[in-house]
């Protein structure tokens, strides 16, 4: 993590023109969580979303989010897209959401495959699981209370600092944000909202239109072959997440990425799939927001439907929920 945040600093003092590093919460353990917003200037742009290490034994995500800064960061001076991609919307990538959970995979073997973040939970054990925590159908499925559990999803929705940050960041720019991408692993799966199997998007045949397409380019990098649909379908049922408050906000597109392997390997990636599942991944997130650009600065109608739909959908399951 010391190397991360070295590493965002020079980013940020490489690129002052386009890269500024935004402080948006603190972690059980006080430290710092930020993201690096990437763009040209401009006033109320839209806002392309990414976060990574939500889990924290999930290495590849980080590196991930590492890799997607440095290669939009070296191509915009010379591609014309990624230019235009800069000038009409903003990146806000968080390399590492769950810092401590993340340091404390680094201690030793045995805290290697630690997941959730570090607060001390209501009987004895610690953390809660961050991708369970978010006020979406919170505690309904694919959770347990007990608190010893990975899928423990804490004492009520949003209890947890991390999640809170980010709910609370991302509530006041939510109108803006026009894709939310967060980055996980393993499985090679392309997840759409929602993680609950009573619940559909409303744009879900368009979620998975253009996530089988993701797929498919992901699959063009190395053979790899990527898998879309909702995680009641192809994974498992749980409630929670932050693609689904994401959608439940009115985001248009929201995509969980389950990064390599198949479960050969896991959690611990070689060090010699580390960049090729970057290329690859690299490949499919640039799909979905090349689609999303094009769809709203073609024709900016989808924006303000899906807001609407968003809105609409939180009334309805909040209705259900009661």
């Amino acid at each position: 993590m010391p190397e991360i945040t070295q590493w965002k600093s020079d980013i940020a003092s490489r690129h002052k023109d386009v890269v500024s590093i935004i402080k948006y919460g603190k972690t059980y353990e006080n430290r710092t969580i930020d993201l690096l917003k990437i763009g040209f200037p401009g006033i109320n742009k839209t806002i392309i979303w990414m976060d990574c290490g939500i889990h924290a034994r999930e290495w590849i995500s980080p590196a991930f989010c590492q890799y997607f800064i440095k290669t939009i960061l070296e191509s915009y001076k010379t591609d014309p897209r990624m230019e235009l991609l800069m000038k009409n919307m903003d990146f806000y990538v968080t390399p590492v959401l769950n810092v401590d959970g993340y340091m404390f995979t680094w201690i030793n073997q045995t805290t290697r495959l630690w997941r959730k973040n570090r607060t001390p939970g209501p009987c004895g054990c610690t953390g809660t699981d961050l991708n369970r925590n978010f006020y979406s159908n919170w505690g309904t499925v694919g959770v347990s209370f007990d608190c010893c559990s990975l899928t423990y999803p804490g004492r009520a929705p949003v209890s947890e600092p991390e999640a809170r940050a980010l709910t609370q960041f991302v509530e006041t720019i939510s109108d803006r944000v026009l894709a939310f991408l967060t980055i996980h692993s393993y499985g090679q799966l392309l997840l759409i909202p929602y993680g609950h199997p009573e619940v559909i998007a409303p744009n879900q045949d368009e979620l998975m239109e253009v996530g089988v397409a993701a797929a498919e380019a992901m699959e063009k990098v190395h053979g790899m072959k990527y898998k879309a649909g909702t995680s009641p379908t192809i994974l498992y049922e749980f409630s929670g997440s932050s693609r689904d408050w994401a959608r439940l906000q009115g985001v248009p597109y929201c995509f969980t990425f389950e990064l390599r392997d198949d479960g050969t390997h896991g959690f611990e990636l070689p060090q010699e799939q580390i960049r090729p599942a970057c290329e690859e991944a690299y490949s499919g997130a640039m799909h979905i927001i090349n689609h999303a650009h094009d769809k709203v600065f073609n024709n900016k109608a989808p924006a303000a439907t899906g807001a609407l739909w968003g809105t609409l959908l939180v009334a309805m399951v909040t209705k259900w929920l009661l």
